[in-house]
């Protein structure tokens, strides 16, 4: 029977079973999209548009450089951010906050204001966000959208996500641990270059490539690049304010060219002390308000600041590692380093099988490989790459095509 298919004796209750079955099947195939989605969310929280202008600044070495972003304590921020990501995903066709509620974590709700499935809409195109910190304890991220915006908010041991268009609210508690804190809340663009610079090893180049300015800002441009060959990545270029040390600029481009695959950044930036209401939110009257719990607060905060996004190539199937499927293992290191785990047989149907909007993305976004492995489907994007064989092993990283079908022939 084919999906959704019926006839007059299937109750309501069994059409309701089957569609529930095939988004819990559905989600096993989208670990590619679903992880390119929460990397994209994350690094649009990364200030990065450059203006024209190369400043004259006086020579800095690399590890200078690198001292100097260690050495940056900017506590208080505010300004304008523009982000545009092209991960050379196929027109989902409003399939992307499916794909994010089916795979987010288990009792996530349905809250609009949720911010694991409402961050994942910065996976394409371009967005305009307001950003505000004054120390560990406040920050706010204001994703505009058409006569709605949508604000994440940190103020002291509370945690807010609101929706104007739907007019919901989502609220848990901040971690008792000061530490811990810092860590579940979505990176910042020091943390995004700090964890980048982790790569600064024998497989990777660090330089300093001239100047330019950032929201009027004279900022040192350091670039990044991976000499494994296998790498998606082509570099990542940081633009590294020139009096604070704070990375002002972010931006990666990918090893087969054109252009970046995100490009984010300040337009506007003050380090001036923000206004205390600036944080303050109390939910509107009528407005439908989601609780969490703390442990589910930290599963979805966690997934924004400490996902693979953060190591954008090497080390990055460790970092996922850490919060991924049981069972997942790390091929190699470096840029090249795959993770993988077993799904425990489920292979990839093929779009006929599952037919719909969901049989059309499938067949679009993966390529039928073979190896000495067996056989599989690749699912590719400009960065991010996953094999799954069709004996259910999974293999993702971002590496080519080919380094994962060699990845999967040297497992057998």
């Amino acid at each position: 029977m084919a999906p959704y298919e019926s006839d007059d004796s299937v109750t309501a209750a069994d059409a309701e079973e089957l569609r529930s079955a095939r988004r819990r099947k559905a989600a096993r195939y989208v670990v590619p999209a679903t992880v390119v989605g929460i990397a994209a969310a994350t690094i649009g929280l990364v200030p990065a548009l450059a203006d024209s202008g190369d400043p004259d600044l006086p020579k800095i070495s690399a590890q200078e450089l690198i001292e100097k972003i260690a050495a940056s304590d900017v506590q208080q921020l505010s300004g304008t951010v523009k982000i545009t990501t092209d991960l050379g995903l196929p027109d989902l066709g409003g399939l992307e906050s499916s794909l994010g509620s089916a795979a987010g974590p288990s009792g996530s709700g349905d809250s609009s204001a949720d911010p694991t499935t409402k961050l994942t809409e910065l996976a394409s195109g371009t967005h305009t966000l307001r950003v505000a910190a004054d120390g560990e304890d406040r920050q706010k991220v204001s994703l505009l959208e058409n006569a709605a915006e949508y604000s994440l908010i940190h103020n002291g041991k509370d945690v807010w996500g609101y929706d104007s268009k739907s007019n919901s609210v989502f609220h848990t508690t901040a971690s008792g641990s000061e530490g811990k804190q810092k860590e579940e809340l979505p990176a910042t663009p020091k943390d995004l270059a700090q964890d980048a610079l982790k790569a600064a090893d024998k497989t990777t180049s660090v330089t300093v490539e001239g100047t330019a300015q950032v929201a009027g800002r004279d900022a040192y441009r350091l670039v990044i690049k991976p000499k494994d060959e296998g790498s998606t990545v082509g570099q990542i270029t940081v633009a590294v304010d020139s009096k604070t040390g704070l990375p002002l600029k972010f931006t990666l481009t990918p090893a087969s060219g054109g252009s970046a695959v995100v490009d984010a950044g300040f337009t506007q930036v003050s380090f001036a002390k923000p206004a205390a209401a600036t944080f303050d939110f109390t939910p509107p009257k009528g407005a439908k308000v989601e609780e969490g719990d703390a442990p589910k607060a930290s599963g979805h905060a966690e997934h924004p600041g400490k996902g693979p996004s953060k190591d954008l190539g090497k080390g990055a199937a460790d970092e996922f590692g850490k919060n991924g499927p049981e069972g997942l293992n790390v091929i190699g290191d470096g840029w090249d380093s795959i993770a993988t785990f077993d799904t425990g047989g489920q292979g990839v149907p093929s779009g006929s099988e599952v037919g719909g909007d969901m049989g059309g993305f499938l067949d679009s976004l993966g390529d039928k490989v073979s190896g000495g492995f067996g056989k599989g489907t690749v699912f590719k994007t400009r960065l991010i790459n996953a094999l799954i064989t069709d004996d259910g092993k999974v293999y993702v990283g971002a590496v080519t095509k080919d380094a994962l079908v060699k990845a999967a022939d040297a497992a057998k």
